[in-house]
C-alpha cells in the first residue's frame, strides 16, 4: 500500500494522486471514481492524503483501491 496526495480531482470522475516521495516534477497517478473505497468522489478534495495500490491499465499505470486517510 502507498501513499499520496490528491493533487488534481476533475468533474469528470477521474484525478491525480501526487504520491509520497516521487521526485518534484514527477508524474501523478491517475485515479478513477470506481476504485475509491469508503469515501464517495464527492467527499474526497484535493489535499486529501490517500492509501492505493498500483494498478495496470492499457495506458499505464494507475491507482486502485484509492482510500481516504
Amino acid at each position: 500500500m502507498q501513499q499520496g496526495t490528491v493533487a488534481k480531482k476533475t468533474d469528470k470522475g477521474f484525478g491525480f494522486i501526487k504520491v509520497d516521495g516521487s521526485p518534484a516534477g514527477g508524474k501523478d497517478l491517475f485515479f478513477h471514481s470506481n476504485e475509491l473505497q469508503n469515501v464517495s468522489f464527492d467527499e474526497l478534495q484535493e489535499g486529501d492524503k490517500v492509501s492505493f495500490e498500483v494498478g495496470d491499465s492499457p495506458k499505464g499505470p494507475n491507482a486502485i483501491n484509492v482510500n481516504k486517510i
